[in-house]
């Protein structure tokens, strides 16, 4: 496994949007557990394949000691709206406040291929929509009115 570099805005690439992952292979696996490594070594409970330059619709999560990976995700269903304060590894030092839906329906794939759909409520939520967001090249300061502080 390795650590891998996690791009910082301004990074061109944390602005692009992710192409759906095709091969569900060694090679998907791998990048799996180094963004699980690089994730953890970061102290992060997310992280999004385009953080770190890989153009996949993949990221990985960890929330309560729960490892999850999902390829190719998207929501099909989102109600309710929470706003709370959302940091990210590609802007150190920057939080803003960030309204999201509370429960959403996601359809994704495992590492696998194998393909769910599953109803997420509450913390675990507000991370997938975080990084379901960078897939699309869509960063917080995106989500906010505040002003930047730089």
């Amino acid at each position: 496994m390795a650590i891998l570099t996690v791009l910082k805005y301004p990074d061109p690439l944390l602005r692009q949007r992710a192409l759906e992952v095709t091969a569900f292979d060694i090679q998907l696996s791998k990048t799996v557990e180094d963004m699980t490594e690089t994730m953890r070594a970061s102290n992060g409970v997310g992280l999004a394949a385009t953080q770190v330059g890989i153009m996949s619709r993949l990221f990985v999560l960890e929330f309560r000691k729960r490892l999850l990976h999902f390829i190719n995700p998207e929501i099909i269903h989102a109600s309710g709206e929470v706003v709370l304060e959302e940091a990210c590894l590609s802007l150190p030092n920057v939080a803003r406040m960030v309204t999201r839906a509370k429960n959403i329906t996601v359809r994704y794939q495992t590492i696998d291929g194998i393909k769910y759909e599953t109803i997420f409520k509450g913390f675990i939520a507000r991370i997938i929509q975080h990084e379901l967001d960078h897939l699309d090249g869509i960063l917080i300061i995106d989500r906010s009115s505040e002003e930047p502080s730089e």
